[in-house]
């Protein structure tokens, strides 16, 4: 006997949980369920927005010419989560995802010299690439939105590399 799960639209990380006839632990958020394959013992499976995004991100960041991914405020917060020890892999990410599709939004910052359209390109393609393969989600859209350019010796991105430690 398989039982359906469904979630409905809450925020991700809200501990609430909700389903059509059942709830179960830890089903929050929007989520896709998964039908286990025959001969399984039934069930479902889950993916949460968050772990498409988390996806998404890691593809992302491998792209050679993606120098961070996110816009100025959210770069900043990054760098600090990133100097106490908790890098966000899903900053600049965001995704939706339906019962059989996800899409995702990338806000990027390329690195001078790489041509930006084959950077976005080669950042669609490691997405859709990793999204599927992982989830088994047809990926409808990448949007890219590139936010800036770094420059190796900008003031703004090297600011801390030319003071002096205060702490040794």
């Amino acid at each position: 006997m398989t039982e359906t799960v469904t979630t409905k639209s809450t925020p991700v990380g809200t501990g609430v949980t909700t389903a059509g006839t059942t709830a179960r632990q830890g089903t929050v958020g929007r989520g896709i369920d998964v039908s286990g394959a025959e001969g399984t013992g039934g069930g479902t499976t889950t993916i949460q927005e968050n772990v498409v995004a988390k996806i998404a991100g890691i593809a992302a960041r491998d792209v050679r010419g993606v120098h961070a991914l996110g816009g100025g405020a959210a770069r900043a917060i990054g760098a600090l989560r990133e100097r106490v020890g908790r890098a966000d892999v899903t900053q600049g990410i965001g995704v939706e995802v339906g019962e059989k599709q996800a899409a995702a939004d990338v806000v990027l910052v390329v690195e001078y010299g790489v041509p930006i359209q084959d950077v976005a390109q080669d950042v669609r393609r490691s997405i859709v690439t990793a999204v599927e393969e992982m989830t088994g989600l047809q990926v409808t859209e990448v949007n890219v939105l590139v936010s800036d350019v770094f420059v190796a010796g900008d003031a703004d991105d090297d600011a801390d590399a030319d003071q002096p430690r205060r702490v040794q």
